[in-house]
């Protein structure tokens, strides 16, 4: 799964939190409630999103209706993963620096439900 930007993480958030799937006009909207962004520039993104396959968008009549093709976790592990397996990573150096940004918390969940695997 590539990084997502700025805007892109917007539109993400907006999808994630949305019952149903959302045409361009309905995120449009809700992200101007926070920003002015042009309507073409919400299209924009989400067609992006969608030839990245992050999202996926159905016809409803003229318009398309887009949601999100894997939920915030899902994306996220995929990143780490990605990174994780990428060309040339160290992978002990990669695990102490992951480690090593964790709260006890979230160490100790970590650990539980890698001992589950």
């Amino acid at each position: 799964m590539p990084q997502l930007g700025g805007l892109e993480t917007k539109v993400m958030e907006v999808l994630w939190d949305a019952s149903s799937p959302l045409s361009v006009r309905e995120v449009h909207d809700v992200l101007n409630e926070s920003a002015d962004l042009a309507y073409t520039t919400v299209m924009t993104v989400l067609d992006r999103l969608a030839k990245k396959q992050i999202l996926l968008r159905d016809r409803d009549g003229k318009a398309w209706l887009y949601r999100a093709a894997a939920s915030r976790e899902q994306l996220l592990a995929g990143e780490v993963l990605d990174a994780l397996r990428h060309p040339g990573v160290d992978l002990d150096s990669f695990a102490s620096e992951l480690a090593a940004g964790l709260t006890p918390t979230e160490r100790s969940l970590l650990e539980s439900r890698l001992g589950d695997v």
